[in-house]
């Protein structure tokens, strides 16, 4: 079998190339496609010198610095790649890649880490914070917008059958799609994490600084407690604006070797996180280190932390994305530390191993293949029989004055 595995843009090793690389372990001989490959090579040990085909997007002189300006264009690039020689197309897509183009017989399924968020609930926030949202170019950014749905939607169409990487993705996906989808938790790897049962004085902030995740308004509330420290791993265009916010008690560390990143998520007193994540895999990874989580209750992080309530807490939860609520949570987290122990939290992680992810998405694939050979075959049995050969013409009766002799 011929398999194709077609993702959008791929910039860092996150979740979405965690799943593509589980996904190339499924299938080792898979094509991969790309709207763009822009993955730095200290974080490219996850392709295996894999070639990657990518969209004519690539050749644009310095795209690195603007490719997130380019996002009109990333449907009509996914269109160009020409999958037809493929018997099975899997899509890893966040914007444009199940928009794929393929032909009839081929079996398309799809991973969705989110729909648009840009185009579809987060429109307001992301022209907000973009300073989008007024006046001409404000209007030509929502007409803008206002496409990029129809496309989206349609595009949503296209896969045979989908799956999601939580059940709050699901219920998006219903929404704005009108399709089902499958819950398969992405893989986090457990093995790979040592863990401390003496933990550090400080917290931690794990992720790209984009808009969404909220790290401006975490190390504001930090900067209010300057007896608690904290510590910011990540890079992206959010960095000079959480720069600015932090005060001298909160250290911005950038761009860290992942060696580093699992001895700091390990060593964190807690992992902090106040924005809206899909899934979250951070959260995910700074438990199998046995480090507890303090999020913001949204998402798909209430799927992942085992919040006070249950018997082997992970984690706590804060109502507002304030920072009044992050300082009261973290001083609730510290009169009750002691409830968090690694051990809950290692074992909490192991539930959403690799061999998870692999076996529940290899029957996801199998069981789209089998039901398009079923429906192929249900077509077989309806077809019409043969057309019968023509009758010989008759020839015609004789007339008199126009009536029939």
């Amino acid at each position: 079998m011929k398999v194709a595995l077609v993702s959008d843009s791929m910039s860092a090793y996150g979740g979405a190339e965690r799943v593509v690389e589980q996904i190339l372990a499924i299938y080792p001989h898979a094509r991969l496609f790309a709207v763009l490959d822009l993955v730095p090579p200290a974080q490219r040990r996850f392709l295996r010198d894999r070639e990657v085909a990518c969209s004519f997007l690539q050749n644009l002189p310095l795209v690195s610095r603007y490719y997130r300006r380019l996002l009109p264009l990333w449907s009509l690039a996914v269109e160009q790649f020409d999958v037809a020689e493929y018997d099975l197309v899997i899509s890893s897509h966040h914007s444009a890649a199940n928009g794929v183009l393929t032909r009839p017989g081929q079996v398309h399924v799809s991973y969705v880490h989110s729909p648009m968020r840009y185009a579809w609930d987060l429109q307001n926030q992301y022209l907000s914070e973009a300073r989008l949202n007024r006046g001409p170019v404000g209007f030509l950014a929502r007409r803008m917008l206002h496409k990029a749905r129809i496309w989206d939607y349609t595009a949503a169409q296209r896969p045979d059958a989908i799956a999601t990487n939580s059940h709050f993705v699901a219920e998006r996906i219903r929404k704005v799609h009108r399709r089902d989808a499958r819950v398969i938790y992405p893989p986090v790897s457990p093995e790979c994490f040592g863990h401390c049962t003496t933990k550090g004085d400080f917290y931690l902030s794990l992720g790209r600084l984009v808009p969404y995740k909220r790290v401006d308004l975490l190390v504001r509330a930090f900067s209010r407690m300057p007896h608690r420290r904290l510590k910011v791993i990540g890079d992206g265009p959010e960095m000079q604006k959480v720069r600015r916010s932090a005060g001298p008690n909160v250290e911005i560390l950038g761009y860290r070797p992942e060696a580093e990143v699992r001895r700091t998520l390990a060593e964190a007193r807690a992992f902090v996180f106040p924005g809206v994540e899909d899934f979250g895999i951070a959260a995910l990874e700074a438990q199998a280190a046995g480090t507890p989580v303090i999020a913001f209750r949204g998402g798909g992080l209430t799927e992942t932390v085992q919040g006070p309530d249950s018997p082997q807490p992970t984690g706590l939860f804060f109502e507002e994305q304030t920072e009044a609520a992050i300082v009261d949570a973290v001083e609730a987290f510290e009169r009750s530390a002691t409830r968090f122990c690694p051990e809950a939290c290692v074992a909490n992680a192991a539930d959403f191993s690799q061999a998870h992810f692999r076996d529940a998405f290899t029957s996801f694939v199998d069981e789209a293949m089998a039901a398009r050979a079923e429906a192929a075959g249900r077509r077989s049995e309806r077809a019409p029989p043969p057309a019968l050969p023509p009758a010989p013409r008759q020839p015609k009766p004789a007339t008199v004055l126009g009536e029939v002799a």
